[in-house]
Formats: structure tokens, C-alpha cells, sequence
């Protein structure tokens, strides 16, 4: 029981760190912290990627915490959450 719960924080962790393990979703991640609330085809069309491939990245990064969704009538938008912005703080200091 104990082990579980220690468990879970490496885990989360984990979660954390491969949700940014990717450049794609770094881009994605630095480009929110510039311009929130965008769409995915805003995302897409912004960093010239494929709507499947910046779905599919916006949809890891939010499984990590690190973007939030917020409905727009049709549209959804995607701003980086606080746990989001301090992630890409740290990686701003490992440049």
C-alpha cells in the first residue's frame, strides 16, 4: 500500500517528462506560452505541421497537465497550464 502511493509521483513524473519528450510538442509548448488560445489548425498551420500530427501531440501534452482545453463553440482552445508554463521554464534553462 505504502509503495503505491511512492510510486505514483515517479509516475506522474513520467508522465510529465514524455509529455514534452518530443520537439514537436516543445514547439507546440513555446508557441502557447507566445499566442494562447489557439486552435489546432491555428497550431498546425503556425508551425507547419500536419492537423493529425498537432492533434495528436496537443493530445499527449495535455494527458501530461501541461495544456488545458477550453471550448470555444465549434472551435477548442489550447493555453499551456500552469504546470505547463513551469516546465518550460526549466527547459529554457537547459538551453
Amino acid at each position: 500500500m505504502v509503495y503505491n502511493r511512492l510510486m505514483q509521483k515517479p509516475r506522474q513524473l513520467e508522465r510529465i517528462v514524455k509529455g514534452v519528450a518530443n520537439h514537436r510538442r516543445i514547439e507546440i509548448a513555446i508557441l502557447l506560452a507566445k499566442r494562447p488560445e489557439l486552435s489546432v489548425i491555428e497550431i498546425a498551420e503556425a508551425l507547419e505541421i500536419n492537423f493529425k500530427t498537432a492533434s495528436e501531440h496537443i493530445r499527449r501534452l495535455a494527458l501530461a497537465g501541461l495544456v488545458m482545453k477550453r471550448s470555444d463553440g465549434s472551435a477548442v482552445r489550447h493555453a499551456l497550464s500552469p504546470r505547463g508554463r513551469s516546465i518550460l521554464k526549466f527547459l529554457r534553462t537547459l538551453e
